[in-house]
C-alpha cells in the first residue's frame, strides 16, 4: 500500500474506525456484541475518547454497531468468518470479525511492521479460546471505565508472552492468555490470567501450571517488579473450577506457589469481583 493511499485511507476514517481496526489487530477475533461493548457504548455506561457518541439503547447501540462494521466490511477493512457464535439465531450479534487485507495493510504499514499477518479461516476451538480471552480483556476495560480499577497495562497473545532460561541454560516460553496491570490505591496487581474453556484434560492445566513454577523460579519478573504475578484460569462452571482446583492441589512440585496464593481458579461471573478485590486478597479455598 502506497504512501499516498495510506494517507487517503486514514482521512476517511474516524477515530473510532481505527480503534475498531486496532481491537482486531490485538485480540485477532472479535464478535459483533464485543464489538459493540468496546465502541459503542450505551447512554448510562462510561466511556472514553474515541469511542463516539453514547446510545440510547443496548438496540440502538447494536445498530450502529452492524452499520459501522458492514461499512469497513465493504471496504475490506474487516471481514467476517463464515462461523457465528450462537448459529443463525445469535444474528448479526454473533458474527465473528477479523482484519480483512486492506485493514492488515493499513496497520501493517502504521506500525511499520514488514511481517505480512496471514488471516484465514481459524478453527472452532481456535476461535472460542479467542473470544473467550477478549470476553476477560474487556471486562478489565469495562471495570476500569467504571473506577472499580485503574488498569495500568494490558498485553494480549502474543505480546503477553514471556521467555526464560532454565537452570542449565535451556530456553522456555510461557504463554499466558492475557497479563494485566491494575492498580488500587497504592497498590499494584499483577496477573497472568488464562480463559479456559473445559476442553483440556486435568495434566495439560497442571503441565501449564509448573510452566509458571518454572517462570518463577526463574526470578524475572521478581527482579523487575519486586513480585511474581497471580496465575488466574477463569473457568466456565463451579465443576471445570472444583476439577482444576483438584489437580492443583494434588501436584507436590506446586504446593510452594499454593501456600503463597498464587494460583486462583474462578468461573466468568466470579473474575470481576476477584479482579476489583485483588487477587491478593481472596484466600483460595
Amino acid at each position: 500500500m502506497k504512501y499516498n493511499d495510506i494517507a487517503s485511507l486514514l482521512e476517511s476514517l474516524s477515530e473510532r474506525d481505527l480503534s475498531i481496526l486496532e481491537s482486531l489487530r490485538v485480540h485477532r477475533a472479535l464478535t459483533t456484541a464485543l464489538i459493540r461493548r468496546l465502541h459503542f457504548p450505551i447512554s448510562n455506561e462510561p466511556h472514553e475518547a474515541g469511542s463516539g457518541k453514547s446510545h440510547a439503547t443496548e438496540m440502538a447501540a447494536a445498530v450502529a454497531t452492524i452499520r459501522v462494521l458492514t461499512r469497513l466490511e465493504s471496504r475490506r477493512l474487516i471481514t467476517r468468518l463464515q462461523r457465528r457464535i450462537g448459529g443463525v439465531r445469535a444474528g448479526s450479534t454473533g458474527i465473528v470479525w477479523q482484519l480483512g487485507a486492506t485493514g492488515e495493510r493499513l496497520l501493517r504499514a502504521q506500525h511499520g511492521d514488514p511481517a505480512r499477518r496471514r488471516y484465514s479461516e481459524p478453527s472452532p476451538s481456535f476461535i472460542a479460546h479467542t473470544l473467550a480471552a477478549a470476553d476477560l480483556a474487556i471486562r478489565l476495560y469495562e471495570l476500569a471505565r467504571h473506577g472499580e480499577i485503574e488498569l495500568l497495562r494490558l498485553e494480549a497473545e502474543p505480546e503477553c508472552w514471556r521467555t526464560f532460561l532454565l537452570a542449565h541454560g535451556a530456553r522456555q516460553w510461557l504463554k499466558p492468555d492475557l497479563f494485566a496491570i491494575t492498580a488500587d490505591g497504592d497498590y499494584e496487581h499483577h496477573l497472568f490470567i488464562e480463559a479456559d474453556n473445559a476442553t483440556e484434560h486435568a495434566p495439560v492445566i497442571v503441565r501449564k501450571a509448573l510452566q509458571y513454577e518454572r517462570y518463577a523460579s526463574s526470578g524475572i519478573h521478581q527482579q523487575e517488579h519486586g513480585l511474581f504475578p497471580s496465575v488466574v484460569w477463569v473457568v466456565p462452571n463451579q465443576k471445570r473450577q472444583d476439577a482444576i482446583r483438584a489437580a492443583l492441589a494434588a501436584e507436590p512440585r506446586l504446593q510452594h506457589l499454593a501456600a503463597a496464593n498464587v494460583f486462583h481458579v474462578v468461573t466468568v461471573e466470579e473474575f470481576p469481583h476477584l479482579i476489583a478485590e485483588g487477587p491478593e486478597n481472596i484466600p483460595t479455598p
